[in-house]
């Protein structure tokens, strides 16, 4: 094909620059921050231990909850409280946690009957959670994380090293299904492909806040100052909302891999999965501009290429420029793919399907915008979401 615009340079040509461009961008972005994203590191010999309070908001985790606990108490080098907030839960998720507190005293279990009008029951779960904690630094987890013996030291290690006000965790994220290994292995392309986390260490802007729901650690202090999870209350992403809010009243905040000291397998179905990512994505990559920014990023770097082949002279690939490009944006990105499988433990399928995630990412997000612009977004755990009649 010879569609030439002025000058020597024809059409396919130029849109494959753009291709190799927008696939390089995450990239090299990645190069910086697999640098810095690492583990807490080891600490000190144990002297006097840290006091800490564990906190689990769950609502019909029956299936879960039980390992979550007891992997806390398998928890070396803090002393610890395990409190969990049973969220007007419809199965026995309250009567395994009462089981757990009888046969051992650092459990402890705080009944909810669910969140008062305006807001999202998650984030009253923490609140009320962190007005029962008896210490004063706390961690909240997601009752689908598994930690080891070690995590919690670990963190709060890192947060007394750094003088952080929140450190948030990442843990290696279990998939199972065919829609779970496509979409779920896009959170770690995200955090590390799109968010300069060198630059986001040295700001507290708001815009560099980045944080995973399933684990936050703060002190009582901080999170007093940050206005609590009031200030997100109607929040269905506190992964991003409350970094936001912290960094809003210079409080610092990070994140940090988790992959070697915890996991969490979020969604069990392809159904849960699309629900569950879908109820984040107005407050993430779906908002009124972000949908269209993002909509470019992904689909620029990880489908144009692949659009660009057809354009060139895919037989004559020696003397075909365009041809050349999109091979080498393909390339690029299959290759940054890898390697975040690899240091994450992802599957192979999540690679080798790559352009089929991102795809199904993109029609996630403008699915969730839409819903969102005709009053109907997303809700969660057989609730409606705030501002769809009730708090979820």
């Amino acid at each position: 094909m010879t569609w030439h615009l002025k000058g020597d340079m024809s059409l396919p040509v130029l849109v494959a620059y753009v291709a190799v461009g927008l696939a390089s961008l995450p990239a090299l972005l990645a190069v910086g921050n697999l640098i810095v994203f690492r583990r807490p590191r080891q600490g000190r010999a144990p002297g006097e231990k840290t006091p800490l309070s564990v906190l689990v908001p769950a609502r019909n985790e029956e299936g879960s909850i039980e390992a979550c606990v007891r992997s806390v108490l398998a928890t070396e080098g803090v002393d610890f409280e395990c409190v969990v907030l049973d969220d007007a839960s419809e199965d026995d998720t309250a009567e395994i946690v009462t089981r757990l507190a009888a046969e051992d005293r650092r459990v402890r279990l705080v009944r909810g009957s669910g969140p008062p009008p305006g807001w999202n029951g998650k984030q009253y779960a923490c609140f009320k959670l962190a007005e029962a904690a008896e210490h004063d630094l706390f961690c909240w987890i997601d009752a689908d994380v598994r930690v080891t013996p070690d995590c919690f030291a670990r963190l709060v290690g890192e947060r007394g090293r750094r003088g952080l006000d929140l450190l948030s965790g990442l843990p290696r994220q279990i998939t199972g299904t065919w829609m779970e290994h496509l979409l779920i292995p896009l959170i770690h392309v995200v955090l590390l492909g799109y968010l300069p986390l060198p630059a986001a260490r040295l700001s507290k802007r708001t815009a560099f806040a980045a944080g995973c729901g399933q684990c936050f650690l703060t002190t009582r202090a901080a999170y007093e100052t940050s206005g609590t999870h009031e200030v997100i209350k109607n929040s269905r992403h506190d992964g991003v909302t409350l970094p936001r809010a912290y960094r809003s009243r210079g409080l610092s905040t990070d994140i940090v891999d988790l992959t070697s000291l915890a996991s969490c397998r979020m969604y069990r179905s392809a159904a849960e999965v699309w629900a569950g990512l879908g109820k984040n994505a107005t407050e993430g990559l779906a908002t009124p501009v972000g949908v269209w920014v993002w909509t470019l990023l992904l689909a620029g770097g990880f489908l144009l290429p692949w659009a660009v082949l057809p354009l060139g002279e895919p037989l004559d690939v020696a003397h075909d420029d365009a041809t050349k490009l999109a091979i080498v944006a393909i390339a690029t990105g299959y290759l940054f793919r890898t390697v975040i499988a690899v240091r994450f433990k992802q599957s192979a399928i999540s690679v080798l399907l790559g352009p089929v995630g991102i795809a199904a990412l993109l029609a996630l997000q403008w699915q969730a915008w839409r819903r969102d612009r005709v009053g109907k977004p997303v809700g969660w755990k057989g609730r409606p979401a705030v501002g769809a009649g009730e708090a979820v």
